[in-house]
């Protein structure tokens, strides 16, 4: 086993650890959790948003959290969105909304989610903000396009996310044609079986650069997620070469990480979105963004430890 795979395993069961969860909301502010979430609430993050839209960053918000098992808590996690689409609004930010199915009741009910996704678009639609469906594990990767295909006639201003790792990929980007999908394309961050996906980093970064390729081609807007130089480049050339503007793309990387690139990528003309969390269940989200990728350890550690 190399140790790519090694460290992604270990990462990743670091994040299912809910000992070391607990201790992490408790005490994350004094390991440097602020260096990679925009704050506990979504009042702390907007100066930081309007930070990053005055150096040309754009942004996409997620209020961190997931697999949700009370209508309870996943009506209130639909009241934290509804909260957020209209401080964006308010404050004129540079920001889309990102969320994840589970926080809205997907492993309760269908009728749930189905009802705090209805509610949700309509406050985005109503106040022109984009919102983007998180893709999680594989387990709830049909169903959550399902949901997206069904809402997407009616909210043209509704994203999801495809993984590269997974072999249903390429498939599902056909599927979604037909929709003129908005798209952040990424290598995925879940532990998955050899049953559904590409094991070897090689694979995965090749079927990356396919989708971005054809998501293109289909003349699909498309968001480039991954802090990786050689999709960056690829990404560069390939829409040099056949000629698609830069409003047809952008790239999107981590709040914390790879902050000079994403200003460097801003001057040469590219818009750039990061990806601000923010709330107190950043542990699980911040292993898995380690579990990614080797590379994203030295970027967090140098993101955490730098003033």
């Amino acid at each position: 086993m190399t140790f790519e795979a090694i460290s992604k395993n270990f990462f990743l069961y670091l994040s299912n650890n809910k000992m070391l969860d607990h201790l992490a909301k408790k005490w994350g502010p004094k390991f440097g959790a602020d260096k990679i979430v925009g704050g506990v609430t979504f009042e702390q993050a907007v100066p930081l948003i309007e930070g990053l839209n005055r150096q040309g960053l754009q942004v996409t918000v997620d209020h961190l959290g997931e697999f949700v098992h009370s209508e309870s808590e996943a009506r209130k996690r639909c009241q934290e969105c509804l909260g957020t689409i209209r401080t964006i609004y308010e404050n004129g930010l540079g920001s889309e909304l990102s969320l994840k199915l589970t926080s809205l009741g997907l492993d309760i009910s269908e009728e749930l989610v189905a009802e705090n996704m209805q509610r949700i678009m309509e406050e985005a639609q109503k106040y022109n903000v984009v919102v983007t469906i998180d893709m999680e594990d594989s387990s709830r990767c049909g169903r959550t396009l399902e949901i997206y295909k069904r809402l997407k006639k009616d909210y043209p201003n509704l994203g999801t996310v495809i993984q590269s790792y997974l072999y249903r990929s390429d498939e599902d980007l056909d599927d979604l044609n037909e929709y003129d999908p908005y798209l952040r394309l990424v290598k995925g961050a879940y532990k998955e079986s050899g049953k559904v996906a590409f094991i070897e980093k090689e694979k995965v970064d090749a079927n990356l650069k396919h989708l971005i390729k054809k998501n293109l081609l289909n003349g699909h807007y498309t968001a480039i997620a991954s802090h990786d130089d050689a999709i960056i480049d690829f990404t560069k050339k390939l829409t040099e070469e056949h000629g698609i503007g830069k409003e047809k793309f952008e790239f999107q990387m981590l709040y914390g990480m790879r902050n000079q690139t994403q200003l460097d990528l801003v001057k040469q003309g590219y818009t750039v979105r990061v990806y601000l969390p923010y709330g107190d269940d950043w542990y699980g989200y911040f292993m898995r963004r380690l579990a990614e990728r080797p590379a994203n350890i030295a970027f967090a550690i140098k993101g955490i430890f730098s003033k």
